[in-house]
């Protein structure tokens, strides 16, 4: 892919200094696109809005350039179907700057902003080759429920462990009604995350059977991650809690597991990137139930819980 054309600078260049009067009059960056820890009951920013701080945030406008939290805003005005936002993601996945290179993503982008009648699109199309339907991550909507293949008479996963990983899921069947927590639920998690290996650990520093990163190891009191009963038992604690936190619904509750429950909250549903939806069906295959009982003296419901008096009575133990 060949640096921008000229006829893009200039067209980048005056958005570019529409973003910088933006702000310096009032910029607030929002914070469902780049904060981890942000409410979904947060108003989100039109998409205008969005694609003026992008530019600013590329271009270094007015405030510290930072091509990530460009990516991060164009896709938000995307996802809300904002063309100029899916050629200017475009672009910079064309280019890899602030995500990585993908001319298939690019293209993706460019044919979605040339159904829209964007002409620059249709240019760009020639230079990153045909729509193969490669959607960014970001651009995917929330899931409340990712499909799953499920088989009412699949043989029992765990029926047919290791010796080794039979002593583990022994541990957990005596340990998971003590947390409330379903054993099946407790070894699916177990079998995605490690693979009963206790010694596990992850690129992200994530460690033991449950895979615990080091805040949520303080969280639920984990003295040793790579203890066994240890980590067992604030991976059940930390289940118990998100249980209880979604009412029970076992979609959301693993799939903040994986990611974390601000993301899911952020999204108001299963988050759009690629680990944690297949983590989810994942799991989901080896614990096909989608409600669970959960002990609502443990946690107050999420922000993204439409609570109501009969789903509440669900959910005591």
């Amino acid at each position: 892919m060949s640096a921008v054309s000229p006829e893009y600078k200039h067209r980048l260049s005056r958005a570019a200094a529409t973003a910088a009067v933006l702000a310096a009059v009032s910029f607030s960056l929002p914070a469902r696109a780049v904060s981890d820890s942000s409410s979904a009951t947060s108003e989100p920013s039109a998409p205008g809005t969005l694609v003026a701080q992008a530019l600013a945030y590329e271009h270094g406008e007015g405030v510290p350039k930072d091509q990530r939290k460009a990516a991060l805003l164009y896709c938000e005005a995307a996802r809300a179907g904002d063309v100029e936002a899916m050629v200017g993601l475009g672009w910079m996945y064309a280019n890899g700057r602030g995500v990585a290179h993908s001319d298939a993503m690019a293209a993706f982008l460019f044919a979605r902003a040339a159904d829209a009648g964007h002409a620059y699109a249709r240019e760009m199309q020639k230079h990153v080759g045909d729509d193969v339907g490669s959607v960014p991550d970001c651009m995917r909507p929330a899931e409340t429920d990712p499909p799953v293949a499920l088989m009412d008479d699949s043989p029992d996963p765990f029926a047919d462990l290791s010796a080794g990983k039979r002593k583990i899921a022994d541990l957990v069947v005596k340990a998971a009604p003590q947390f409330k927590v379903d054993p099946r639920l407790a070894l699916a998690i177990i079998a995605t995350e490690s693979n009963f290996q206790p010694e596990a650990q992850s690129p992200k520093d994530a460690r033991g059977l449950m895979q615990l990163m080091s805040a949520t190891a303080a969280r639920f009191k984990v003295r040793n991650r790579l203890d066994i009963k240890d980590n067992v038992q604030g991976g059940l604690a930390y289940l118990r809690w998100l249980l209880a936190y979604y009412e029970g619904r076992v979609t959301l509750t693993v799939a903040a597991y994986n990611a974390g429950e601000a993301a899911v909250d952020k999204y108001s549903g299963v988050p759009p990137y690629a680990e944690t939806r297949d983590y989810v069906r994942r799991v989901r295959r080896l614990f096909p139930d989608e409600r669970h009982s959960f002990d609502p003296r443990v946690a107050g419901p999420s922000p993204i819980l439409g609570r109501s008096t009969a789903d509440s009575s669900k959910g005591a133990p």
